[in-house]
C-alpha cells in the first residue's frame, strides 16, 4: 500500500486523470499505441509495468504492438499500475498532469490531447490555419496540444498557476483563445522556465511589437490561427489525432 501524502493529487483529479488515460485508449483506434504512449510519458519499461501488473513483458508487447485487445478490466489495471509507479517515484509525472486538470476545473483549459506520435510543425500550422509571424521554425516535432482562454487564465490563475501550466508543455503547442494583442501570454511564456515548442495566438488581428520581440529572443514559432471561431481550432487539432490513428 503506498503512502498517499500532502503531495498527493486530489482523489478528484487523480480520478479525472484515470478516466482520462482510459478514456483515451478505449476510444483509440489503435488501443495498443495509445497504451505505449501513456506508457512512455510515465517512463516506464514494459519489464517494470509488466512486473507490477503480474503478467510477462510479452503480454504487454503484444498489447502495444495490436496482437491483443485489451478488454476494460486490464486497461484499468494498466493506469493503476501507471499510478502506483509514478507514486512510487515521487509523483513525477501526476503532479504535471494534476496541475493541468486543476486548472482545467478553472474553465483555463478548453481543451488538450497528446499525439500518438510526433506532428511536423508545419502540420500543425495548416490545421489552425496559421500564419507564422516570426523567422523562427520549431526544429523538432510537437508531441501534444494545450488550447488556454487566455482571460479566464488571466482572471482566474495565480501567476504560479499559470507558470506550472506553460511549464509542463515542453514539446507541445500552446494556444492562447480570446487574445487582443498577445502581449500577456508572451510575457508569461517569457517568465517561464520551460518552453513550449509552438505558440499560437487566436482572435488578435495585429499582434504586439512587444510579443513579437519575446518570440524571437526566446527562438519560438509564433502563430496566428485565422480560424473563425474557437471550435473550428478544436476541430483542427484534434483531427491531427484521428489522422495518426488511422495511418
Amino acid at each position: 500500500m503506498i503512502n498517499r501524502d500532502d503531495r498527493w493529487p486530489t482523489e478528484v483529479v487523480l480520478e479525472r486523470v484515470s478516466q482520462q488515460i482510459a478514456g483515451e485508449i478505449v476510444m483509440s483506434e489503435k488501443p495498443g499505441s495509445a497504451m505505449r504512449k501513456w506508457r512512455e510519458i510515465f517512463e516506464i519499461n514494459q519489464l517494470e509495468l509488466s512486473r507490477r501488473m503480474g503478467v510477462s513483458p510479452s503480454v504487454i508487447s503484444d498489447y502495444e504492438k495490436g496482437r491483443r485487445n485489451p478488454g476494460s478490466a486490464f486497461i484499468r489495471r494498466f493506469v493503476n499500475a501507471l499510478i502506483d509507479i509514478d507514486a512510487e517515484r515521487g509523483l513525477t509525472t501526476l503532479s504535471k498532469l494534476s496541475r493541468i486538470f486543476n486548472l482545467s476545473y478553472l474553465g483555463a483549459v478548453i481543451d488538450m490531447h497528446e499525439f500518438e506520435r510526433g506532428i511536423p510543425p508545419d502540420d500543425v500550422i495548416v490545421a489552425v490555419d496559421g500564419v507564422l509571424l516570426n523567422s523562427n521554425i520549431a526544429n523538432e516535432y510537437i508531441y501534444g496540444y494545450t488550447i488556454i482562454d487566455s482571460i479566464k487564465a488571466i482572471l482566474s490563475l495565480t501567476g504560479n498557476e499559470f507558470m506550472s501550466l506553460l511549464g509542463s508543455t515542453a514539446q507541445r503547442v500552446v494556444v492562447f483563445t480570446k487574445v487582443t494583442t498577445g502581449r500577456s501570454p508572451m510575457i508569461a511564456l517569457r517568465l517561464s522556465i520551460v518552453k513550449p515548442s509552438m505558440i499560437v495566438l487566436h482572435g488578435s488581428k495585429k499582434v504586439d511589437t512587444l510579443a513579437m520581440w519575446i518570440a524571437e529572443n526566446e527562438n519560438i514559432p509564433i502563430v496566428l490561427s485565422t480560424k473563425s471561431k474557437v471550435e473550428d481550432l478544436v476541430i483542427g487539432l484534434r483531427r491531427l489525432s484521428y489522422a495518426q490513428a488511422r495511418v
